[in-house]
């Protein structure tokens, strides 16, 4: 009789062990379905949509022709000089080259950072190989077909190859004798010196350094008092005086407010009123740099 017994509480223990193993299998079961979820997160989140870098704004456009054709808007060769002036500045207390002087060759050579050489080979400056030039290259269509070019890591080292590339070059020597702050004469002197074949190559830079007020980096580095340059001509005339009264009436009601006039950038106006972009952006809840002609802007 005890033995019965014994062997009914082995039989009851063994069946109750083996009752328990589908509950250790339905588990691993269950942890092995959670994997696919992992995989599926990851995927999501590369998947995730890039913004766009340069969305479009309803800023004036213009075509700048160099070593390549670019059409941008005002607003990048704002921000382009915005981005490179400290360089410049730099570049103009090391090797004496006038900081504006080297903004506009960057922004008419680069296509202000938007032309094929910059976007490409981060070139600034159109400078072509030479026979002295051990870096990386590229070719480009330029006065003749697939012309060699040279290829840098980053925007920085065009900026000071550039600076070393006008310091080593005899033919710019005479470049050195002028006033360092003399920007016409500067970019008058690139041009006999063969920099540029486009005979209108001192104009260029000379508008852009007008237009964009960036003779005014010039005075940074010199110390000497910079006034924004005022337009002159017969085209420009006409359309400064009416701007003139435009601005005088509307500040006689409000000096706090400008209204904008035609060639105006949100950088021009900051100038003009000893203001950062980023204040008069904040001041009037503007989203980007876009204006436009008769809109009136907190300046105060």
């Amino acid at each position: 009789m005890f033995k019965k017994i014994i062997i009914l509480f082995i039989i009851a223990t063994l069946a109750s062990c083996s009752s328990g193993k589908p509950a250790i299998a339905t588990t691993k079961k269950t942890a092995a379905v959670q994997k696919p979820r992992v995989a599926t997160t990851k995927k999501a989140t590369n998947s995730k949509p890039i913004a766009n870098k340069y969305p479009s704004t309803n800023n004036t456009t213009e075509v700048i022709q160099s070593t390549s054709k670019t059409v941008v808007t005002s607003n990048v060769i704002t921000d382009y000089v915005l981005q490179y002036k400290d360089i410049a500045m730099g570049n103009m207390q090391k090797y004496g080259i006038p900081a504006s002087i080297i903004l506009a060759q960057g922004i008419l050579e680069s296509g202000a950072g938007k032309g094929d050489l910059a976007m490409e080979a981060n070139n600034h400056f159109g400078i072509k190989c030479h026979s002295d030039w051990l870096g990386e290259s590229v070719r480009h269509d330029d006065d003749a077909a697939q012309e060699c070019f040279r290829k840098y890591t980053e925007a920085s080292e065009s900026y000071r190859d550039h600076a070393l590339f006008l310091v080593g070059k005899k033919r710019y020597a005479n470049l050195f004798t002028f006033e360092k702050d003399d920007y016409k004469a500067w970019a008058k002197g690139l041009r006999a010196a063969g920099y540029a074949t486009d005979p209108n190559y001192p104009d260029k830079l000379i508008s852009y350094i007008e237009r964009y007020n960036l003779h005014q980096y010039d005075c940074l580095v010199t110390g000497k008092d910079y006034k924004p340059f005022e337009k002159s001509g017969s085209n420009s005339t006409k359309t400064t005086s009416p701007t003139k009264s435009s601005n005088s009436n509307s500040n006689s009601n409000d000096p706090n407010l400008y209204e904008v006039q035609q060639g105006d950038t949100l950088y021009s106006i900051s100038k003009k009123f000893n203001v950062l972009v980023d204040d008069l952006k904040r001041k009037n809840n503007l989203l980007d740099n876009s204006i436009s002609i008769g809109q009136k802007l907190k300046v105060k």
